[in-house]
């Protein structure tokens, strides 16, 4: 009887183990906690937490220079003025670190 008890308890780990392996996290289209890449459907709208000084910050660790006119608009996108590569653009930083240059 013991052993049957034993038997039963290791088939029951066994297969617990077997289905939480087996089950496929899911993942949402939300802000990741650690960005990995850029979105490409940014600027994303969306409440800002950068200040101005971190957003410059941004956009200058992103290649750009001369980074002028900074402003934050009214779907919580930082927007300036600023060069690379020698070419003056139009430049934003959305909510979610995103740094694009205008098309």
């Amino acid at each position: 009887m013991r052993k049957l008890a034993i038997l039963s308890l290791a088939l029951a780990v066994t297969a617990s183990v077997a289905f939480a392996q087996s089950q496929t996290p899911t993942t949402s289209q939300t802000t990741p906690a650690v960005k990995t890449e850029q979105n490409p459907g940014a600027p994303v709208a969306g409440k800002n937490s950068f200040t101005e000084a971190q957003a410059k910050s941004r956009i200058e660790e992103a290649g750009f220079k001369d980074v002028t006119g900074l402003k934050l608009d009214d779907q919580g996108v930082w927007r300036a003025t600023a060069s690379k590569d020698g070419k003056q653009a139009g430049v934003s930083l959305d909510f979610q670190g995103n740094v694009t240059m205008a098309k």
